[in-house]
């Protein structure tokens, strides 16, 4: 899987990672380089003067795997330690499966943990009826505290901007082959932000999601 890691890191587009820097203030703090990468990057993605909270990330409604409406910050992010995945539920990307499976190890290594003190997210890069998210959900091993969400379009769309995956360049983002299989480690109350491959090992996953939660190991 480490190999997987590091091959899958090396197919991201520098462009794919500057605009992932808009979501990566520790980071950019520990290592100088990203200081000048962040003079660099595109307009629109600085960070919000009132850092990643209410009014930086819309309250707008989804849809979870079992149909029900959840808001994307007061629901699922507001004084939460989170991991975000996108995803093509038909696995036209070819890692998309991959990667659930890496996750549901993860998953698994947090134990009673997931749905206590760290929620896992997974949104569709392309909506879905919340029963074909169910579906997909139930092919692998996955368990409680771990939701799949939809919406419209628009909405995906925006959430995708937000968290810092989407490709500058319209035209780009709509190809599948472009899609950045990151995963996204959030503390929202202490606004902690790591990106990292989503092919990983679960340890490796597990290490820095404690970090970011601030956990003592």
């Amino acid at each position: 899987m480490e190999g997987g890691a590091v091959s899958e890191a090396s197919r991201m587009s520098r462009r794919g990672w500057l605009a992932l820097l808009g979501l990566l203030p520790v980071a950019a703090a520990a290592f100088p380089i990203f200081e000048s990468l962040e003079r660099r990057r595109r307009p629109g993605t600085q960070r919000p003067v009132h850092g990643f909270h209410r009014d930086y990330f819309p309250d707008l409604v989804l849809r979870t795997q079992d149909d029900e409406r959840v808001r994307l910050y007061t629901d699922l992010l507001a004084g939460k330690t989170v991991l975000v995945h996108f995803f093509y539920g038909d696995g036209r990307d070819g890692l998309c499966p991959a990667v659930t499976a890496n996750l549901a190890q993860l998953q698994r290594l947090l134990g009673e943990r997931c749905g206590r003190d760290v929620f896992m997210y997974s949104f569709t890069l392309a909506p879905e009826a919340p029963a074909r998210l169910r579906s997909y959900r139930a092919a692998y091993p996955i368990t409680a505290g771990w939701t799949f969400l939809s919406g419209s379009a628009e909405d995906l769309a925006l959430c995708r901007a937000r968290f810092g995956v989407a490709d500058p360049d319209p035209v780009l983002d709509r190809e599948p082959a472009r899609h950045v299989n990151v995963v996204l480690l959030g503390n929202e109350p202490h606004e902690r932000w790591l990106a990292l491959p989503a092919l990983s090992s679960p340890g490796a996953l597990l290490e820095q999601l404690d970090r970011v939660a601030g956990v003592k190991t």
